[in-house]
């Protein structure tokens, strides 16, 4: 049985700023546009700040013909010069293991393409869709599930129609929760985002409205006070971010969190579990914890996708589970995210627990705890009837 682990000392909020730009004024640092302006992006630029390994190297170099390499100022300050392996420098900065396809490597894992009923929009599942609204991104993940669109120089180009989007929409009225993706929706101007929200929030059986990005993360500078009031507008709207590692908790992450909270946007946390990144039990409960400091609740912890070049990324499920094991019981219920994997070819997400059941009739369910003690549950001898699908009256939904 899993024993307890021992929480890390580094929980502390620390800025980086201005670490590779000392010359850098505050008011340039602390501009997202300047961030933008000024990303890592070159073979040039990146050796001119660190020692780079001949396979991040020869990755580099291959960047272009498959994702493209960008990292913003803040980000990049995060990178451990001195060590190849950091958790940081593994999400961000190309390897030749890229060039890598194993024989369960797909350009589409998820199946979007086949689930897109119009260009841009994915329908999946029966009540919510997936809106991607453009393809490029503060800095690039080398694990990115949609690489195939995103950055502009994958295997094909995202041509996203928004006006018949809206009329999709607008006719099919079982669509509640509408995803607003991409890419990074969080790059657009505070007019062009908020014109977007406007006209979803027209189509009146849309009840709430969510947002992925990572932008707090890699471009915390973005989240002014300006932007939050614009997304004030919108309620009910949601943001899911994603963090990997602990040490991208910075104090400016910290602070853009926190001004979306205070703002009224409800925050989750979506991770992809990385190897060298994450696969730790220590590492991600010191995560988990950190993020609800953050008042951010930990969402869903995804496996790793089978996108194309992304082997030497991916851990084993059971890696997965031995850290939800880990955490349940030993921290707070809100740390938990669900283990999910992405089911291949469009399944959707199905979550993956460890086996806490262990015997289950028409009597009795025998189950265990998170230290292993055995516990008998009686089981009501006719199992009850439920619809697939249940849908209440509006009027009491709040009752």
């Amino acid at each position: 049985m899993t024993e307890s682990i021992v929480v890390s000392n580094d929980q502390q909020f620390t800025s980086h700023a201005p670490g590779y730009w000392p010359d850098v004024p505050a008011e340039l640092w602390n501009d997202w546009k300047w961030q933008l302006k000024n990303r890592v992006a070159t073979l040039e630029a990146l050796e001119s700040k660190i020692q780079l390994t001949k396979e991040e190297r020869a990755g580099v170099l291959l960047a272009g013909k498959k994702l493209a390499f960008a990292v913003t100022p803040h980000f990049f300050n995060l990178i451990d010069p001195e060590d190849p392996e950091d958790p940081i420098r593994r999400q961000v900065i190309p390897r030749i293991e890229e060039s890598v396809r194993a024989p369960w490597e797909v350009a589409d894992p998820c199946g979007e393409d086949s689930h897109m009923p119009v260009r841009g929009l994915v329908h999946r599942y029966p009540d919510r869709v997936l809106f991607l609204v453009t393809d490029r991104c503060a800095s690039y993940c080398r694990y990115c599930t949609r690489s195939r669109v995103v950055s502009g120089v994958g295997e094909q180009e995202l041509h996203t129609d928004f006006e018949e989007i809206y009329s999709y929409l607008r006719s099919h009225t079982e669509v509640r929760d509408v995803l607003i993706s991409g890419g990074d929706a969080l790059l657009f101007s505070d007019d062009k985002l908020k014109g977007i929200l406007t006209r979803l929030r027209e189509i009146p059986h849309i009840e709430f409205l969510r947002i992925g990005t990572r932008v707090p993360i890699f471009l915390p500078q973005r989240i002014t006070e300006e932007f939050c009031q614009m997304l004030q507008q919108f309620h009910p709207l949601w943001m899911s971010v994603h963090v990997n590692h602990p040490r991208e908790l910075t104090a400016e992450v910290k602070a853009a969190l926190e001004r979306l909270a205070n703002h009224g946007v409800p925050l989750g946390n979506q991770s992809v579990l990385l190897k060298g990144v994450n696969d730790d039990p220590q590492v991600m409960k010191t995560l988990v914890q950190k993020l609800l400091r953050c008042r951010v609740r930990p969402y869903y912890l995804y496996q790793c996708d089978l996108i194309y070049g992304s082997s030497h990324l991916r851990t084993s499920v059971a890696t997965g589970i031995d850290i939800i094991e880990a955490l349940r019981g030993y921290t707070t219920g809100y740390a938990i995210p669900q283990f999910v994997i992405d089911a291949p070819g469009g399944g959707g997400k199905v979550p993956i627990n460890p086996d806490y059941v262990l015997f289950h009739d028409q009597d009795k369910v025998v189950i265990r705890n998170y230290e292993g003690k055995i516990f008998e549950y009686p089981e009501l001898a006719e199992k009850p009837k439920f619809q697939r699908v249940i849908e209440p009256a509006d009027e009491l939904l709040f009752s």
